[in-house]
């Protein structure tokens, strides 16, 4: 299905579960990935709640217009999706990006946020973070997908997942070489450019955190800063995970968003 944003742009979305259950939870995906991401979650909540996944601007089915992206664009994306399905409030999660999506949004759009998840991410990659990645883009816009996957695969699984489950991985490089290059790029830029450390504390929203151990993307140490910064917030550090945990770890991630729904 899709909805229309205020701009045009259509932005694609699916809805596991029962669309009439009044708890209601909205997941955003990570970079380069769509809204299959979440499914294992989605799956697992789908009996507690109506679960909403999207592919967000630039990714998946969802239209992919030029940039430049700033991530208060994608989580005012995910308001107009809410509106276009009549959901005024939901339990708000994000993974990596989506997690850096979902901040925003608990920020632009408090009232509609009833819980906050937050796996695998940060408020900001650092105060030098945009020349790593504009390095990212540059290196897919001139040497293709491809040349990041082996970069990719060590980043999102521990080595045990993806000796244990290569056809996870598999279907994660799938969609990563899917995607179109410029939204890639302009994607890559807006995570470097993105610093939400000013709201953190505006946030008052149940907010539940959760980070692997082993995640080198957005390490322990960024998870803390976030937990620091959201009064109120929990943290969960999973021991042997790495970076991609609703696909890792999808019984703990659920557990998490069981206990906002409750």
């Amino acid at each position: 299905m899709f909805a229309a944003l205020r701009d045009g742009t259509r932005i694609a979305y699916k809805i596991h579960g029962d669309p009439g259950n009044a708890r209601r939870v909205a997941l955003v995906h990570s970079l380069a990935m769509d809204h299959t991401f979440w499914s294992p979650v989605a799956e697992r909540l789908a009996a507690d709640a109506a679960v909403l996944t999207i592919d967000c601007r630039g990714h998946g089915a969802s239209d992919k217009p030029a940039g430049p992206y700033v991530v208060e664009q994608f989580a005012d994306d995910l308001a107009d999706v809410m509106s276009h399905i009549g959901w005024d409030r939901a339990v708000v999660a994000g993974a990596s990006m989506g997690g850096c999506v979902s901040l925003a949004f608990a920020i632009r759009h408090g009232a509609r946020v009833a819980g906050l998840g937050l796996f695998d991410t940060t408020a900001c990659y650092g105060d030098n973070a945009l020349p790593a990645w504009r390095e990212r883009a540059d290196k897919a816009m001139s040497e293709g997908l491809a040349g990041l996957i082996d970069f990719q695969k060590t980043r999102w699984f521990s080595d045990a997942f993806r000796q244990a489950h290569p056809h996870v991985v598999q279907e994660c490089v799938d969609v990563f070489l899917r995607n179109e290059l410029p939204a890639y790029a302009a994607t890559c830029v807006m995570l470097g450019t993105a610093d939400l450390r000013p709201g953190l504390g505006s946030i008052t929203a149940p907010t539940r955190i959760l980070v692997g151990e082993e995640d080198y993307a957005t390490p322990v140490a960024m998870a803390q800063a976030m937990h620091a910064g959201i009064a109120g917030s929990t943290l969960r550090i999973v021991k042997g995970a790495r970076h991609l945990s609703p696909l890792e770890i999808p019984d703990d991630v659920a557990a998490e968003m069981r206990l906002l729904l409750n």
